[in-house]
């Protein structure tokens, strides 16, 4: 099951700094000058979960597989992107295909990289970025409103309960609010299908200076602020750090970050994050071969986790074999928790929670 996230902002803003950090290479060509990011560059990073290594010590595991999130670098949008400005309809049509929006806002000075507004200011840069997309949804929507309206008219119930869906949207954009803040509740799905560039889940990220990474500055208090009045969430890093640190050895990292006032990297914060924003959890399965992380958003039942290891498992499934990742530190591994009754059989009902060990039963 694939999950990504695609890096949005305006130009110069270290999106591609940052993306580079991310996946630890140099896929993404930084550079200080619009739209060097021609194709959008994509990187799976692994999501830092200190489970992994204590159910794999238990279970005597061979390797260690955790989980993963793919990262999408989108070349920068600028304003009149909606219109087709810069190279705004590629980058638009790159956005719809993502999961979440990790929007990027510049909050450093600094004289040797432009700014393509001129000076930094992060709000106007959200707000620059939120109208283009807002804009295109817009135009989007109205044109697919146009044609739903005909057919509805006609008579055709199908083309009314799209219009029913669409039109509470449509009023929102056409007041100035994302789609997001209109989706009609139960209807999360249908409204993914409409591919709405403004309904997708937003993390800001605020790139600052060396110095203000532990704490924050005033213009990454102020995005703070429109993320608590958003109910959206921020993560503080400074792009240029993190590229340090990802090139460091592993031994390394943990004393450079202490050095700098931190606990983990911002790396780890916004991966935590992305996964956090698509609303993902983790199980486990634990045996001689591996330990290994599977991704499944909260709320799926246990054929369909199976399904994520492989088709035969949802169609064949019979039961799935649970035990809590506390019981089974606990109990010291699956005998442990057997003999406790901390191992439980559930069936096809079963709401996979957080943290469950896991073992399937299936027939195919």
């Amino acid at each position: 099951m694939g999950f990504n996230c695609g890096i949005v902002g305006l130009p110069n803003v270290g999106k591609s700094t940052l993306f580079n950090a991310l996946t630890a290479t140099a896929a993404a060509q930084a550079a200080n000058y619009p739209f060097c990011t021609i194709e959008p560059n994509v990187g799976r990073v692994a999501v830092p979960d200190p489970r992994l290594a204590a159910l794999a010590a238990i279970g005597k595991s061979a390797k260690i597989v955790p989980t993963s999130l793919e990262f999408v670098d989108i070349a920068g949008l600028v304003r009149g992107a909606s219109k087709g400005e810069g190279l705004g309809n590629q980058f638009l049509a790159n956005i719809r295909e993502v999961d979440a929006i990790i929007h990027v806002l510049r909050c450093f000075e600094d004289p040797d990289v432009t700014h393509v507004e001129g000076s930094i200011d992060p709000i106007r840069d959200a707000e620059t970025v939120e109208t283009e997309l807002m804009l295109a949804d817009l135009d989007g929507l109205e044109k697919r409103a146009v044609n739903l309206q005909k057919r509805a008219r006609g008579g055709d119930k199908e083309s009314a309960g799209q219009l029913a869906l669409i039109e509470p949207i449509l009023a929102a954009l056409q007041a100035g609010r994302p789609a997001r803040t209109a989706i009609p509740p139960g209807q999360e799905e249908a409204v993914k299908r409409l591919q709405l560039l403004t309904s997708k889940p937003v993390l800001y990220i605020c790139n600052v200076e060396e110095g203000a990474v532990a704490t924050g500055n005033a213009q990454s208090a102020r995005v703070e602020a429109r993320a608590r009045e958003e109910g959206a969430r921020v993560v503080i890093v400074s792009a240029a750090i993190e590229a340090e640190v990802s090139q460091l050895p592993e031994a390394d990292r943990a004393e450079f970050l202490e050095g700098l006032g931190l606990h983990d990297s911002g790396l780890d914060r916004v991966i935590r994050a992305g996964y956090g924003l698509l609303g993902l959890i983790t199980y486990f399965t634990v045996g001689p071969k591996e330990t290994r992380a599977w991704t499944i958003t909260a709320g799926t039942k246990a054929p369909q986790a199976a399904g994520v290891i492989h088709g035969d498992f949802e169609r064949g499934f019979i039961a799935c074999e649970t035990i809590a990742y506390d019981d089974y530190i606990a109990c010291k591994g699956e005998v442990g928790a057997k003999e406790a009754g901390k191992m439980r059989v559930e069936g096809k009902e079963y709401v996979v929670k957080d943290g469950d060990v896991l073992l399937f039963r299936f027939n195919v």
